[in-house]
Parts: structure tokens; C-alpha cells; sequence
């Protein structure tokens, strides 16, 4: 499938509500699509961390990195991701603002300053995952960060189709050729 003209956006974003429309990208909204979307994916912020797995504090600093992230793509593509001809509209640059404002900020505003607190309590010789998981806050937080990654994993699939490209969050394995004919 190749990039689309324009792409039906739909999804929701806590304390904001549903996010719907119809985005038509144009090349530099494309580019700056997949940035984003590259960054996304290779981030803890929309990947699942069981219960017992990962470290909190890993994860909202994954959060964080998105701020500058995101800023230097608009920076970068400047106005034409988001254009005042089109304000209202769906594009690159509200999509992107919209996410950071209502989804990113709050959990960091929250979180990151009553994580550091409890860090900062940890007693001598018991390590820091341990400590986190001892942290009376620690179900809450991974429950604020699953509603996040829902969002941050609808926005990157929506980002992966204005980009053209394939739904690298659940990727397909590749296909290995039978080697036939060799060994035993």
C-alpha cells in the first residue's frame, strides 16, 4: 500500500475525548510521520510492561524524551505541518501538540516528582526496581502509563499509515527461503 491521500483518524485521549477526522498529509507531514512514528515504536512508551517488568523510572523518562523528540520534528518541518490554511484541521503539528499537552505532560507533571520523592527515600542497599515495586503508588503509576500507551500506540498507527509504512508494532516475521537441497 502506498501513502494515502488522506487517512480517517480516530482515537481517544484522556480528559480530552475523541480525536476523529480526516487528515490528508501532504509530503512534509509524511516525513515528519515517520519520524515520529520511528520514535514511537522503539520506545517503552508503547510497549506493555507486565507487572513485575521494567523500571518506572525507565518508562517516564521514555515519556520525557517525546517532548524533544516531537519539538525538533516541528522545528524541523516548520509550518507545514501545521499550516494556517488548515487550522482546525487534522495535522502533523495539532495531532502531535494535542498528544504531548493532553497525554505526555500530565502523567510526567503527576508522576515524575512523586517518583523522585519515593527514589529519594530508597534505604541503602535495596535496589531501585525493588524499591519501585515496594512504592505504595506503583499499581497507579502502570495503570496511568497503560492509559498512555494506548493512545501514544493509536497515534503511532495512525502516523504509520500517512507515512505508507507497515504496522511495525506487531510486526510479521520475515519469511525465511526453504533451503532445500543442503545438509542433512
Amino acid at each position: 500500500m502506498g501513502r494515502p491521500a488522506e487517512v480517517a483518524v480516530k482515537f481517544s485521549v484522556p480528559f480530552v475525548g475523541e480525536v476523529s477526522g480526516t487528515w490528508r498529509p501532504d509530503d512534509a507531514e509524511r516525513k515528519a510521520a515517520w519520524e515520529l512514528y520511528v520514535e514511537l515504536i522503539t520506545r517503552v512508551s508503547v510497549v506493555e510492561l507486565a507487572p513485575s517488568e521494567g523500571v518506572l523510572r525507565e518508562a517516564l523518562s521514555s515519556q520525557y524524551t517525546l517532548f524533544h523528540t516531537t519539538r525538533d520534528i516541528l522545528r524541523r518541518y516548520g509550518p507545514d505541518v501545521a499550516p494556517r490554511s488548515r487550522q482546525g484541521d487534522i495535522t502533523f503539528g495539532s495531532l502531535a501538540v494535542t498528544v504531548l499537552n493532553a497525554v505526555v505532560r500530565p502523567l510526567l507533571t503527576r508522576w515524575h516528582p512523586a517518583l523522585a520523592e519515593h527514589e529519594a527515600a530508597r534505604p541503602p542497599g535495596v535496589a531501585p526496581q525493588q524499591h519501585e515495586q515496594e512504592w505504595e503508588h506503583e499499581a497507579e503509576l502502570r495503570q496511568q502509563l497503560r492509559l498512555a500507551r494506548r493512545t501514544l500506540t493509536d497515534l503511532a498507527r495512525v502516523l504509520a499509515e500517512v507515512a505508507g509504512a507497515a504496522d511495525l508494532l506487531a510486526p510479521t516475521p520475515p519469511r525465511i527461503p526453504d533451503q532445500a537441497g543442503g545438509g542433512a
